[in-house]
């Protein structure tokens, strides 16, 4: 991950450095670092084109229906009902909150206030909510739950201003802080420590309230170090294929973990703090990434193989945490990774309609099948069918999360009143500057297309930077504003604008899309353009299972999906130009956009097929090294983005000719 641009760039926005590097148990200076960006309020960014449609897709799906059928959100503790009462429901509201929010969908967003008022209506006179046991010390609890809850509740905050969500939470809070000396951190919440850092720091800046910063501290200090973990030998191997679960190599607690040091530097000031997210993602890059910008982890850290799966809970996560490094650092190259994530391991983890997920992608997947001889780290058979609740239901629970808050952080304010486009989707903010509204639009089919505009809206003259992320792969990247001249665009930077604006401004964005190609598992060849990664275009057969099942009526089910074309090619590209080789079309985005159907973007590329090339173990068999020799017939192949490919093939076997 190249970061050395964009760290020039930052240092341009005046990020404050400390010169002092101290240990992981100095006390820090008072009060809070300021982050480079601030997110709008939740609610002031809205969805348009493709992305409000994607949006709408998951309200009409599981998302907003999930309390309807299943009882761990519907008849959960948290709601008064007797089902599970930890981390499910909370896990629902907090993708679900910025879901209702982004869309301003009333009946929504009345059916998840109703929620947050059991919650605040249940909250028992010791601070705790109602699912926390009456005496804790007699049998240890698990705070992780605790923590989650808090941080949906903070958003709902945000977005309502209902002034008893914040006492609940400050109450809680409160509770939390003697209950620390008591029962140190263990379990999910010593791994997850740093989430509870968003709700403090959160009730911190509304009430500046100084002992929040000592919760914070303590968090911090029973936490587990994963500055110390990642400093071992042991986090470059993967763990053996259904080896030994553990939790340090658990792929969501590390997918979390990306921001846990970026959210400390605001409490320590500690330089290694603040530069901790760009050396973990180098290490799990280097031993177990993906040409998605995700690594593997089917349960636990799993290699770069391209047949060991991901999990649906990691995806989102690791969303979250780039969304608040971004804003915490001002990199641009967390914006580049963001983009990269939402747009190709998010969607394609899903099915079309959003009313089925997976709980383990691979970005080799040519069936998706129950399968007793999977070869997991620690995962069942149905873990990548599409389905309800495919292996275990914290997936099912957690999965709301990744569209709504890419939304909610599109577009961020800057130190100077400005506002800053950290990443690109068709969507509209508004905001004020010196008392003045603004309004800043992008319209276009981005990622999809390398055209985009960005408009800026003001009724009276207000002066503003606007800064536009220019990602690192766009080279020969420029802007035009209105009819004036082209100005070229930094690559891996922020672009600053500061000038007066008045009524509505149009600046025409282009961002060269060229193809890159790179070596991956077994030197198979990927390819990409922009942000996007393309995989084989494979025929699907969707045949619903499980229906005997309890909760598995119509409309959502279970699904294994095979193949109905051939997947077993090698490609014929020509690396040093593969411009020459690949052609690109476009294509109307759909009204599903991730659909393999309605892929707004196309490829053709030369292949032949390779017969030695079989299924092994119900997977697409390894990809062999070195140059494959077949005599079958070269043919025309179709690549579309990956995430619409819901079965694809996308490192694949080089052709010798």
């Amino acid at each position: 991950m190249a970061m050395g641009t964009a760290t020039l760039a930052v240092s341009s926005l005046g990020q404050a450095a400390s010169t002092t590097t101290t240990s992981r148990r100095s006390r820090p200076a008072s009060g809070l670092a300021e982050p480079v960006f601030r997110p709008l309020p939740l609610g002031a960014i809205r969805p348009e084109g493709w992305l409000q449609r994607q949006l709408q897709l998951q309200a009409n799906g599981l998302s907003g229906h999930l309390d309807e059928f299943w009882p761990d959100v519907g008849q959960s503790q948290w709601f008064g009902g007797k089902a599970e009462g930890w981390e499910r429901a909370p896990y629902w509201l907090d993708g679900v909150i910025p879901l209702a929010w982004v869309l301003d969908d009333t009946a929504l967003k009345a059916k998840v206030s109703r929620y947050v008022n059991r919650i605040v209506d249940s909250q028992r006179a010791d601070g705790w909510y109602s699912p926390y046991p009456a005496d804790a010390s007699a049998k240890s609890y698990d705070l992780w739950s605790i923590l989650l809850a808090n941080k949906a509740l903070v958003q709902y905050h945000e977005a309502t201003g209902d002034p008893r969500v914040l006492q609940a939470v400050m109450r809680n809070l409160k509770a939390t802080l003697p209950a620390l000396d008591r029962t140190p951190l263990f379990g999910w919440g010593r791994h997850r420590w740093f989430e509870g850092l968003i709700p403090v720091y959160y009730a911190y800046e509304k009430t500046g309230e100084a002992w929040l910063l000592d919760l914070g501290r303590k968090l911090y200090d029973q936490g587990f170090d994963y500055r110390a973990f990642y400093g071992k030998e042991d986090i470059t191997h993967p763990t053996p294929r259904r080896g030994l679960w553990t939790w340090d190599k658990h792929v969501v607690n590390n997918a979390m973990a990306i921001k846990a040091y970026g959210l400390s530097w605001r409490l320590t000031r500690q330089d290694d703090d603040r530069a901790f997210a760009e050396r973990m993602l180098a290490v799990l890059d280097r031993y177990h990434g993906q040409v998605t910008g995700m690594f593997t982890g089917d349960e636990c850290l799993s290699g770069k193989n391209p047949v060991q799966g991901t999990e649906l809970c990691a995806v989102v996560e690791a969303l979250y945490s780039l969304e608040h490094l971004i804003a915490l650092t001002g990199d641009s190259a967390f914006g580049d990774r963001l983009e990269r994530i939402a747009f190709n391991a998010l969607p394609a983890t899903f099915s079309p309609d959003m009313w089925s997920h997976q709980y383990d992608q691979q970005v080799n997947q040519v069936q998706c099948t129950i399968n007793p001889d999977q070869m997991w780290s620690s995962n069942g058979p149905e873990s990548n069918l599409f389905g309800l609740e495919p292996n275990f239901g914290c997936c099912t629970a957690n999965m709301h999360q990744g569209w709504p808050k890419f939304v909610a952080h599109l577009w961020m304010r800057t130190r100077d009143a400005g506002i800053a486009a950290v990443a690109y989707a068709p969507s509209s903010a508004s905001f004020e500057v010196r008392g003045t509204p603004v309004r800043v639009s992008m319209s276009g089919d981005y990622p999809f297309r390398e055209r985009f505009t960005v408009h800026v809206a003001s009724d009276r003259p207000v002066r503003f930077p606007l800064l536009l992320r220019v990602p690192a792969w766009a080279r020969g990247a420029s802007l035009r504003i209105e009819n004036g001249s082209e100005q070229a665009l930094k690559p891996g930077s922020f672009h600053r604008l500061n000038r007066e604006w008045k009524g509505s401004v149009r600046i025409d964005l282009n961002f060269p899309m060229r193809v890159k190609t790179s070596r991956r598992y077994n030197e198979a060849l990927a390819m990409e353009r922009g942000p996007l990664v393309y995989s084989l275009k494979i025929g699907e057969q969707w045949t619903r299972v499980n229906a005997d099942k309890p909760h598995r009526e119509l409309p959502h089910g279970d699904f294994e999906v095979r193949p109905t074309t051939p997947w077993n090619y090698g490609l014929l590209v020509n690396e040093a130009n593969p411009d020459a080789s690949i052609t690109f079309s476009e294509q109307p985005v759909g009204s599903i956009p991730f659909a393999s159907e309605g892929a707004g973007m196309t490829a053709r590329v030369k292949g032949r097929r390779l017969l030695n090339w079989k299924l092994e173990h119900g997977w697409a068999g390894e990809v062999q090294p070195g140059p494959q020799v077949s005599q079958e017939p070269l043919e025309d192949l179709t690549l579309i983005p990956y995430g619409c490919a819901k079965l694809r093939v996308t490192e694949f076997p080089r052709l010798a000719r």
